[in-house]
């Protein structure tokens, strides 16, 4: 047995041990959810969302193939984090509401928005969750010298035990060892590669062509500009990082948090990226998704188990808190408001724990299709999320959006998007422009959408109502 696979062995113990010891601080459904959460625990819960396998081993497949702009990744979410904080945090946490759907309906009103939202919302988490696997999944390719799939079954089946033994109580706890790894491990890995070429990272850069891997936009301006979107519009519907805001114990702590938590994400991918950049030059010849374990393994055995077990830390702080969001919305949005009203917390609270499972294994599932790409994909999730944050800002902020209106704007968004992703598929490109993604595609049926459809559908007096008493509130 290895060095490293020791180091990781270790670490998901560890980890999975927290979780259990979790399990003593879960008091009901409330608990499992999140309720009451100080500042560390929310910025510890929160960061997860954005911190995973996509801003590690993600990342550095972009720096493989791209360069620096890769970094543009966690960049973007760090703004997208602040945007939330700086404009939204305060006024979501005054709702009393644990789920974005849940704010949805507090600001359009009936369940009919609440639902839709939670099934594509719901999506959403599984299909980043996904990505997680992935990336879990390439880590157990080169570490544990295991097939791809049989990876991702088996660490995909850990990271639900511990999520299902401590809900957000577990996430929060785990979650700050996994910060201190997270970071730990890549600065630790850029000193050993700084060693590595004789003392500085001038070799680095003369091995590497200026354009695209030394260019801040390497990747495509339009790809950029579409990832600062998604993220802005997307951090303010993202269930696993706002979700821990809700559960804040008080305004300030959400609002703080928020703020701390966009400070950490922002200059992440940096690292990350060059760590994948270096590791074109070192192994030019390998797979893109394996730039960073490859590197890792042939480090010193014991600086590069703690690099990977980081890597994996990444992974486990992202995937958690996504199947619990994916639950919480299925359990608070569909089953106790539309099916089981009256359930008892008992009752709520089993079919959390059930519906949790289901997202984890779901994830796995989508995890083992072919030919998925990490970014991409979630970017796809990032687009129907902020794509839905503009039907919000709509019921927010412009008095004739009606419920209908809202409704059938998040429907017609959601299609628009698969279309433009399966037309991508099938044709290698996008139509109307190659450089036209599904981001600009979905944003801009959104905001044309529900205008349109809510002139079309009406506001009812009730609506009409709701809207007064939400205004003097």
């Amino acid at each position: 047995m290895s060095t490293q696979l020791i180091i990781i062995l270790v670490y998901i113990a560890v980890t999975v041990i927290i979780g259990l010891w979790s399990m003593k601080k879960m008091t009901g459904s409330d608990a499992f959810h999140g309720a009451g959460l100080g500042v560390i625990a929310c910025v510890a819960a929160g960061t997860g969302e954005w911190l995973g396998g996509t801003s590690t081993i993600g990342v550095a497949q972009y720096g493989f193939t791209s360069g620096l702009s890769g970094s543009w990744y966690t960049i973007a979410n760090g703004i997208g984090i602040m945007f939330l904080a700086l404009f939204f945090a305060r006024r979501y946490r005054s709702m009393n509401q644990i789920t974005v759907p849940g704010l949805i309906e507090t600001f359009i009103g009936g369940k009919g928005p609440r639902v839709v939202a939670a099934v594509i919302l719901t999506f959403v988490m599984i299909v980043v969750g996904a990505a997680q696997i992935i990336a879990a999944g390439s880590l157990g390719v080169t570490v544990l010298g295991i097939p791809f799939t049989l990876s991702c079954i088996v660490l995909g089946i850990a990271f639900i035990v511990y999520t299902l033994a401590g809900g957000m109580r577990a996430v929060a706890s785990t979650n700050i060892l996994h910060l201190i790894a997270m970071y730990g491990g890549v600065i630790i890995a850029l000193f050993l590669l700084r060693s590595d070429l004789g003392g500085s990272f001038t070799p680095l850069y003369t091995s590497l062509p200026a354009f695209p891997y030394w260019s801040w936009f390497g990747i495509g301006v339009p790809k950029v500009t579409s990832w600062i979107i998604a993220s802005v519009l997307g951090a303010c519907t993202a269930q696993a990082g706002i979700q821990p805001l809700l559960a804040a114990k008080d305004i300030p702590t959400a609002r703080t948090s928020a703020i701390i938590t966009a400070c950490i994400v922002a200059p992440f991918g940096i690292f990350t990226c060059l760590l994948g950049m270096a590791a074109k030059v070192k192994y030019p010849a390998i797979a893109a998704k394996l730039a960073m374990p490859t590197m890792l393994m042939h480090m010193e055995p014991i600086a590069g188990g703690i690099v990977l077990a980081s890597i994996l830390a990444a992974v486990l702080s992202t995937i958690s808190p996504i199947i619990l969001a994916a639950g919480t919305m299925v359990t608070k949005d569909i089953y106790q408001r539309v099916f089981r009203p009256n359930a008892t917390d008992k009752q709520v609270f089993l079919f959390s724990r059930v519906m949790t499972a289901i997202a984890g294994v779901l994830t796995i599932v989508i995890a083992m299709l072919p030919n998925i790409k990490i970014l991409d994909l979630v970017y796809f999730a990032y687009t129907l999320r902020g794509s839905i944050f503009v039907i919000i800002l709509f019921a927010i902020y412009w008095k004739s959006t009606s419920r209908q209106g809202c409704v059938w704007g998040m429907i017609a968004t959601a299609i628009a998007g698969f279309g433009w992703v399966l037309y991508n598929v099938k044709f290698g490109h996008f139509p109307i422009h190659p450089e036209f993604n599904e981001t600009y595609a979905a944003l801009i049926v959104a905001t044309v959408a529900t205008p349109l459809l809510s002139l079309v559908f009406k506001k009812t007096d009730v609506e009409n109502k709701f809207k007064a008493d939400i205004l003097k509130s």
